[in-house]
């Protein structure tokens, strides 16, 4: 488990054993539900393959958005320190 030190969420071991473990439940009740499909190879071939690709596409749509969103959050944490360092430097009964 990570320390918080106010930049990142820290998650419990219990979250994490849950995340893990539904994810492999759910894609282990797909795959077996599409072997057991009364239809022809390749269409369950199909319909995993979709499976496949939806998933993936989910892990890569996911990591996008979390980079999108602490690159906006050092942005802001940089803007915020110039902002600082002008505030500091700024005497207004100096002349």
């Amino acid at each position: 488990m990570q320390k918080y030190d106010g930049t990142t969420q820290a998650h419990s071991n219990a979250w994490i054993f849950q995340a893990w473990a539904s994810f492999a439940l759910s894609v282990t009740a797909t795959t077996i539900g599409i072997c057991y499909l009364p239809v022809d190879g390749w269409v369950k071939g199909y319909v995993g393959m979709g499976t496949l690709f939806t998933v993936a596409s989910s892990f890569s749509l996911a990591k996008t958005t979390r980079d999108m969103h602490e690159s906006k959050r050092i942005i802001s944490r940089v803007d915020e320190a110039k902002l600082e360092r002008i505030l500091t430097e700024h005497d207004p009964f100096k002349k």
